[in-house]
């Protein structure tokens, strides 16, 4: 065997699968795809400092153009349109607004700068974003501030003149007939969306057509065919006369009666009742018809000064709230047409028991002035005291002169008659009201009552018991005098031909009343008022009316209790103005006298005597330098 041997060693050979050849193929070919688009990418690329061309911002085309100049021209193109109005309609109304009126100020910056970022980026992202830009185009809208308060009454004014509410369906009727009215839809402006157009349209550059600003439609709430059973019932309620009973009392209530005291449904309603003004109206003549008003205890005065009391009487009301719902429930009704009356007593507010108890008994004190004057002030005496006639004063409780008579107008009465104004005496409404409230004032003084709130007039007038006079003037100056006793106290005047007395009646308590009256004195000159004659000469002064001087006085009063323990320790000081004397004072120069000769002294001759003159047509007598004259006592 031969020992040379040739050793043959297998040999491996790989064998690639279709799907590995595939694999290879596409990356190289995503290898190829992306080395190409990165050249186009960078083909594209340009500028990083200029815009893609094809940008535009707000309509404008700035592609190309650096950052800043694309903002200088867009902020002053906005200047050019910044007062130029746009047209806005709305309803079939046409409304002019300009950027500048609202404050609208779009941010030009900003939006470059969006631009930018959509045609920028990195080496082939930036050049692909600008193939985007050159192919479709790149529009930026500027963010835009507006002055939201212009913004909204601009928008308040313009929905106040083109808003038109929904007309609900309703009912109507014409003569006994009922008919439905169908409704009709309203319309508004949608707020929100015309803010929107509005800010957004002045923020552009156009200034050519009118703009629409969005409406909404606003349905009815109550819509016809809602009102069907509304209409079957009003239809009942004219169908038939109704009757009204109340005892063995009938009323026959026609249908033409019937009709307007329906209410109809409106407004949103959907409901027919018997209600609103026509129905009340017809209710209170039915009251006036059946009801009687109760009757208060009240106490009389007899002849001999006696009080007894009236009893009282209890009244019938009716009820118009029930009354008024079976009249609804008859006239809703097609087979039981008749109402009762609903009527109820009503109780008096004072009934004999309790007037029994309030203690008025007899005469607790009293207090008589006598009056005369201009029958304006007798009639104002008498009013006045009409007024305050009847009060009743709980036990605790306070008498008010004012806020028992009120305001003293015209309209009550009241007519002109002579009164102290501003210290002095003049013509005015209600003249002689402080007759009575001075008579009241003397009856509480001598009742030993608590009086909290008394005034003296301006002038002092002597008819009136010296300290105790009392003056009011509504609504500042007041009487009131306060019952501090354990009953009731009744008010009376009695008003006869030239006397006016006022009685106050209770439960007497025996009180002692104490009194000490001041003298009246003087406290200063008597004031002038001096006008200028120019018919009569430099340095003769004529009193044509003697004034007063001002003067005081007071009064001290000591109320005893039955037991001699003393309650009350009060003076009222009484300070009256002076009523000033009316002077004349010459301002006219006197003559100039011829010269003569001195002549020698010596007494007048025989039968000459001095001589005064008085002007012509004055009744006063004039001394030189100073001669009064009283014109009254």
């Amino acid at each position: 065997m031969s020992t040379d041997t040739t050793i043959y060693r297998p040999r491996v050979r790989q064998r690639q699968s279709p799907r590995r050849i595939a694999l290879r193929r596409a990356i190289f070919l995503t290898v190829a795809f992306l080395l190409l688009a990165g050249l186009l990418g960078l083909a594209f690329s340009g500028s990083r400092l200029t815009l893609a061309a094809g940008t535009t911002v707000a309509g404008v085309d700035v592609g190309g153009l650096p950052e800043g100049e694309a903002v200088r021209i867009l902020s002053e193109r906005a200047a050019t349109v910044e007062q130029k109005p746009i047209v806005f309609t709305a309803g079939g109304q046409q409304y002019a607004l300009s950027a500048s009126q609202l404050g609208v100020e779009p941010d030009w910056q900003q939006a470059v700068k969006i631009a930018a970022a959509e045609g920028g980026g990195f080496g082939p992202v930036r050049g692909f974003r600008r193939l985007r830009a050159r192919l479709f185009g790149i529009d930026v809208t500027p963010p835009v501030a507006a002055y939201d308060a212009a913004v909204r009454y601009k928008l308040d004014q313009i929905a106040r003149a083109i808003d038109r509410r929904g007309v609900d369906a309703k009912l109507v009727r014409k003569g006994l007939a009922v008919q439905v009215v169908e409704g009709r839809a309203g319309r508004e402006l949608d707020r929100d969306g015309a803010s929107t157009v509005v800010v957004e349209s002045l923020a552009g550059f156009d200034r050519g057509a009118s703009v629409a600003l969005p409406l909404v439609a606003t349905a009815p709430k109550v819509a016809g065919t809602e009102l069907a059973d509304a209409a079957t019932r009003a239809r009942t309620a004219l169908s038939a006369p109704l009757r009204l009973v109340y005892g063995e009392t009938r009323w026959r209530v026609p249908r033409w009666r019937i009709a307007p005291l329906l209410a109809l449904p409106s407004g949103g309603s959907t409901d027919v009742s018997i209600s609103g003004r026509r129905a009340e109206e017809y209710l209170e003549r039915l009251s006036a018809t059946v009801s009687h008003q109760p009757q208060d205890a009240h106490f009389q005065v007899t002849a001999t000064g006696k009080i007894v009391i009236k009893p009282s009487a209890p009244g019938l009301q009716l009820d118009l709230a029930a009354t008024a719902k079976a009249i609804a429930a008859a006239a809703f009704s097609s087979d039981r047409r008749t109402a009762n009356l609903v009527v109820r007593v009503a109780e008096p507010a004072r009934t004999t028991e309790i007037a029994k108890t309030m203690g008025i008994e007899s005469v607790v004190s009293s207090y008589t002035t006598t009056y005369g004057g201009t029958p304006g002030r007798l009639n104002n005496v008498q009013l006045v005291a009409k007024l305050i006639d009847g009060t009743l004063i709980k036990p605790g409780g306070t008498f008010s002169f004012n806020q028992t008579t009120g305001e003293r107008t015209a309209e009550k009465g009241f007519q002109e008659a002579p009164v102290i104004i501003n210290g002095e005496l003049q013509n005015g409404l209600g003249g002689g009201i402080c007759q009575v409230s001075t008579t009241v004032f003397n009856a509480v003084f001598e009742g030993g009552l608590p009086i909290t709130a008394r005034t003296n007039h301006a002038l002092y007038i002597s008819h009136y018991p010296l300290g105790r006079d009392a003056t009011v003037n509504y609504p500042d100056l007041d009487l009131r005098f306060s019952n501090d006793t354990d009953h009731w106290l009744l008010l009376r005047t009695f008003v006869g031909a030239g006397s006016l007395t006022v009685n106050l009646y209770g439960t007497p308590v025996n009180r002692r009343v104490e009194s000490t009256t001041e003298p009246l004195v003087e406290t200063g000159p008597v004031p002038e008022t001096v006008t200028e004659d120019p018919a009569l000469e430099k340095g003769k002064r004529i009193v044509d009316e003697l004034g007063s001087p001002p003067r005081q006085t007071g009064v001290q009063r000591l109320v005893y209790d039955a037991n001699g323990k003393l309650l009350y320790d009060n003076t009222w000081r009484s300070f009256y103005v002076g009523e000033p004397s009316l002077v004349r004072v010459g301002t006219k120069e006197p003559p100039k006298k011829p010269a003569v000769k001195p002549a020698k002294p010596g007494k007048p001759g025989k039968g000459e005597t001095p001589v005064t003159t008085t002007p012509a047509g004055s009744s006063a007598v004039t001394v030189d330098p100073t001669v009064t004259t009283p014109a009254r006592p």
